[in-house]
Order: C-alpha cells, then structure tokens, then sequence
C-alpha cells in the first residue's frame, strides 16, 4: 500500500514539473535574442580601371538572284573577313559565328521575289586593345559591310569586382557604425551580408589609341558592388 502512494506521489512530481516547464519562458539565449537590436545599412564600393580588351562585331552582307547564290557569295566573303581578323591579330578560340541569316528581297509593291539577302556574323574578341584599330581596318577590307562595338572590358574583372565587394563592406560599415553612435549605441559583429547587383560603367576619360588605324580609345571602366549587411547593436 505504501508503495503504490510513493508511485501516485512521484508521477504527481513529474507531471507537475512537465507543467512548470511548458508555463515558463524560454531561457537566456531566447530572452537575448528578443532584445538584441540590429541595424542593417547598403554599402557601395567601386574600382576604377582601364579596359585593356575590346569585342566586336563584324557583318558581311550579299545580294543575289537565288538564295543559293546569295548564300555561296555571302560564305565566300565571310571566310575572307574571318581570315583577316586572325591574321590581324584576333586567335582562334576568339573568333566566333553569331548569326547567319537569309531573306527574300520582294517588288515594291511586295507582289514578287526580285532576289535574296544573305548575311553573316562574327564576333571577335581583341585581348590587346592596340590592335583593336587594325583588327577593324582588315576586317572591312576584307568585305566587311557592318561594324558593332566596342564592348570594352577588363582582362581581371573577378578580381577587381571583389575589391569592389570589400569597399562596399567597409562602407556599410562607416554608415553603420555612424547610425549607432547617433542612436547612443555600440556596433556588434555582423549578423548577415547579401550581395547586390553590379555592372561595369564606363567613364569619358581616355587615352590614345593606335595611331594610323580606326581610333578606338579605353576611356576608363568603373566597376561597381552592393551589399547589405545587417550589424547587431547594444
């Protein structure tokens, strides 16, 4: 008998402790984490560089009664051009097809086929500026009918765009660091970084291009970054 009253008295013991446990608040690191301020800021950083490589796009274009013969002339003075850019300079592996198209010339009235346009083009990526002139000279006197480009860029683009990464932290940081001293607090560590976008802008500051060929000029590339970053505060 008694021993079945010692049972009953400790199942009431846990059964009470279970609910005092499930009533009361959570410990410490709950209680910190609901008073633990934080602030959260953007920060923008930028590298400035010169460009030191160029893309282009060259277009061959023809014209001729059938779509075969437009298509034969048109491969003919394609190969021509591809041949110059390389030997202007431009390797292999950065030569490359974009897009060969073909379509009917009509009538002015559009009532018949009066012949066909065949057209062609390659990019080419030029990874010593200086001959960027060149390149586009021996391109168009090998049958080029069309130029596009520059697109200008920077050989270590990765490499600068982390330092543009670490500005940007060191800046979201000054403007944190200035919101708690205003707000009488002291910054923590950070709690959380999230990258932002970036793009590469060119700026209207150049230098001289090779002379004697098309003038192509760097001017400069400003290579940005964006992050916002969380900071703890107390």
């Amino acid at each position: 008998m008694k021993r079945r009253a010692g049972i009953a008295a400790l199942v009431a013991l846990v059964v009470a402790g279970a609910l005092v446990a499930v009533l009361r608040p959570h410990g410490g690191a709950a209680a910190a984490a609901d008073t633990e301020n934080t602030i959260t800021v953007t920060g923008n950083g930028s590298v400035t560089t010169v460009p030191d490589r160029a893309a282009f796009s060259f277009t061959v274009e023809t014209r001729a009664a059938t779509a075969a013969a437009a298509l034969a002339q048109n491969a003919t003075e394609t190969r021509a051009v591809i041949a110059a850019v390389k030997a202007a300079g431009v390797a292999d592996d950065d030569v490359q097809t974009a897009q060969v198209s073909l379509s009917p010339q009509t009538s002015n009235d559009g009532s018949s086929v009066i012949g066909y346009v065949a057209t062609n083009t390659i990019t080419a990526k030029i990874r010593d500026l200086a001959k960027a002139g060149r390149v586009i000279d021996a391109a168009v006197g090998a049958g080029a009918t069309g130029v596009s480009g520059p697109s200008l860029f920077k050989g270590d683009t990765d490499a600068l765009y982390r330092d543009a990464l670490k500005a940007a932290v060191a800046d979201a940081r000054a403007k944190a660091t200035a919101l708690a001293a205003a707000a009488n607090q002291t910054l923590g560590h950070v709690q959380a970084i999230v990258e932002g976008g970036s793009s590469p802008i060119p700026l209207a500051v150049g230098k001289a291009a090779d002379a004697g060929a098309t003038p192509i000029e760097p001017g400069t590339t400003e290579i940005t970054a964006t992050v916002t970053v969380t900071f703890t505060s107390a």
